[in-house]
């Protein structure tokens, strides 16, 4: 026969009730931190969206307004500085048979090609409008107007600047204010590929 002490069974009745009482106090303490706790993360997580949000819509205000004047260049033509090259490597790199977009040409026949160089700040991987392939219109010029075709980049010295690409023995030219048009329409004849 067990003997069975009431008292120590009083004790450890409480012994599991307090034991209880803790386990569910921590239980609830955790629950309730981590029910604050989301509640700070989430409303610095809105206000970071916020002013993302902000900002996002700030910059793409701006970028809407630089597409309008690129636009505009584009439709009405952007004043540019016309001059020419050779392509001999005092004028060009190691290298002046073979273009920036790698297109290779005849020295010789450079002035039958029409392809210009522009300056950097005018190419898309700069920031600019126009890229290696496309056609432009020039005008403002004596006897250079017509149609040209990008092949070349110039040096990161020149802005808003073009170079008419010419066989040696051309002489030298320059035109202080012309415009080029960004085009799609070419005419047959009016670019040798």
């Amino acid at each position: 026969m067990i003997f069975i002490d009431k008292k120590n069974n009083k004790d450890m009745i409480m012994m599991k009730n307090l034991r209880e009482f803790f386990v569910l106090g921590f239980a609830m303490i955790v629950i309730a931190n981590g029910f604050i706790w989301t509640q700070i993360f989430r409303s610095y997580k809105d206000s970071l969206m916020n002013e993302s949000l902000k900002k996002m819509q700030e910059l793409t205000l701006r970028n809407e307004k630089l597409e309008s004047l690129v636009s505009e260049h584009k439709l009405e033509g952007l004043e540019v500085t016309v001059t020419m090259y050779h392509p001999v490597t005092r004028q060009t790199d190691s290298t002046p048979n073979i273009l920036a977009d790698g297109t290779r040409i005849r020295v010789h026949k450079a002035s039958e090609y029409r392809f210009i160089a522009v300056s950097r700040n005018l190419l898309k991987r700069w920031g600019g409008w126009l890229d290696y392939g496309d056609f432009i219109y020039l005008r403002g010029t004596d006897n250079k107007d017509g149609m040209y075709q990008v092949r070349d980049s110039m040096n990161a010295r020149f802005v808003n600047r073009i170079d008419i690409l010419e066989s040696p023995g051309t002489k030298p030219y320059k035109f202080a204010s012309a415009q080029i048009v960004k085009t799609t329409n070419v005419v047959a004849g009016d670019v040798n590929k």
